[in-house]
């Protein structure tokens, strides 16, 4: 079962991609902040990190730079409200960056592709 791990500091998406993700069979943890996503990362086996950017703490661009640093081919998929910081340089190293939507079609397909990619579906 693959594993996706929401780093998000609004409760409601963090349960809302929860739900919506398991019922695909995905397997998901959830973190408030960049510190204890990071500290899920050290303890779990984790396939696709969806990370949010503007986050109380660590700010979700520094988090990247760090999960790269210590997981390199980790696939990290960037899902915020703000279109600002697609142009900063560091969000590069994530596979994508999604603007939030009600609809998660655009996040699931991008789950769909990392994960067949890497043959994990």
């Amino acid at each position: 079962m693959a594993t996706i791990l929401v780093i998000d500091d609004e409760k409601n998406i963090r349960l809302l991609y929860q739900k919506e993700l398991e019922s695909e069979d995905y397997k998901v943890f959830t973190a408030e902040n960049a510190e204890d996503g990071m500290k899920i990362l050290e303890s779990e086996k984790i396939d696709v990190v969806i990370l949010d950017l503007r986050m109380p703490g660590t700010h979700g661009i520094d988090a990247l730079e760090k999960i790269m640093v210590k997981q390199r081919d980790l696939s990290v998929l960037i899902n915020t409200a703000y279109s600002e910081y697609r142009d900063d340089f560091l969000t590069w190293l994530a596979e994508d960056y999604i603007i939030k939507s009600s609809d998660l079609t655009t996040l699931k397909e991008k789950i769909k592709q990392i994960l067949t990619r890497k043959g994990k579906i």
